[in-house]
């Protein structure tokens, strides 16, 4: 359980590293409560023996916030800027990734970073912009956020990740996209409202169990899914968060609709394994071209 090891330009080794996946119940539309408690968290985690710990979708704000977006937006650096200044505690490295809504010269975003943070502060690695805006049900999201234009992955400390927001997952193709590009873990940050009571378990948290170990298991990838918990305007999140190795198998999860920092070692070891026992990810690159006419195909027949 011990840190991640360091890697150099190039080839990245395998690590072996722990993560904290945590389902926060924020305080809507206030910012500074929710960075205070997001902060506690990490520095939490981290003495707990975690490397990465990944908040929820939204979990700087509240997810339904309307109107209200623009009020509760923060730049990307004004959140590094937030967080270096809280995280001063901390005794090791620890990275950060949560789900805020960004404000930039384009417009408002639904998004994610990933932040390498120390006690003299903390650096922006990666931004992913929810490319998917739910537009039914009790979702308006394209009303009030502008859609993200990029799918793919990018290097860390950790080796090869990507990040899907929510409704991206949803979405099998964005987890192909992601596979692709080169990502070796994928973190899928949700706020999910809990949806269909009819057997014993919650509906949409069932769906997106079987939706992380298919991403899995088809891609041969880590899954980090961490959950908003608690309630806006009458809606409860789910919880329910999900870590699942390059088999499919969940090796974590977190109770439903309470707060809780979800913990498993993660080790990039078994990505090759379960490529090489199910070489599916392999067969789609061969055929990438060929994937890319049928789809071009497709579209003009719409």
């Amino acid at each position: 359980m011990g840190g991640a090891q360091p890697y150099r330009a190039g080839k990245l080794p395998a690590v072996r590293f722990t993560a904290a996946a945590v389902q926060i119940a924020p305080q809507k539309g206030d910012v500074a409560a929710n960075l205070g408690r997001i902060a506690d968290a990490a520095i939490r985690s981290s003495s707990e023996g975690a490397d990465l710990v990944v908040f929820p979708e939204t979990s700087t704000s509240g997810y339904f916030l309307q109107g209200g977006v623009a009020d509760a937006a923060l730049t990307t650096d004004s959140l590094a800027g937030e967080l270096s200044g809280r995280l001063r505690e901390l005794t090791r490295p620890l990275d950060v990734i949560l789900g805020f809504y960004e404000r930039a010269d384009e417009g408002f975003y639904n998004s994610a970073a990933h932040l390498a943070c120390t006690a003299s502060g903390c650096e922006v690695v990666h931004l992913h912009r929810k490319f998917f805006l739910p537009t039914y049900g009790v979702f308006d999201e394209e009303r009030f956020v502008t859609r993200g234009g990029h799918i793919g992955s990018y290097r860390c400390r950790f080796g090869d990740f990507a990040i899907l927001i929510c409704e991206d997952i949803w979405h099998s193709i964005s987890a192909t996209i992601a596979a692709l590009s080169g990502a070796e873990a994928l973190v899928a940050i949700s706020a999910s409202p809990a949806r269909g009571f009819a057997g014993d378990n919650i509906e949409n948290l069932e769906r997106y169990e079987r939706l992380l170990r298919s991403i899995s298991e088809e891609h041969g990838v880590w899954t980090i899914n961490s959950m908003l918990v608690g309630f806006e305007g009458g809606k409860g999140f789910t919880g329910g968060s999900m870590i699942v190795d390059p088999l499919g198998r969940v090796v974590a999860r977190g109770p439903t609709a309470q707060e809780h920092m979800l913990m498993a070692e993660v080790d990039m070891n078994e990505v090759a394994r379960a490529r090489a026992a199910s070489p599916l990810l392999s067969d789609l690159k061969c055929s990438t071209l060929e994937i890319i006419r049928l789809l071009k195909a497709a579209a003009r027949e719409e």
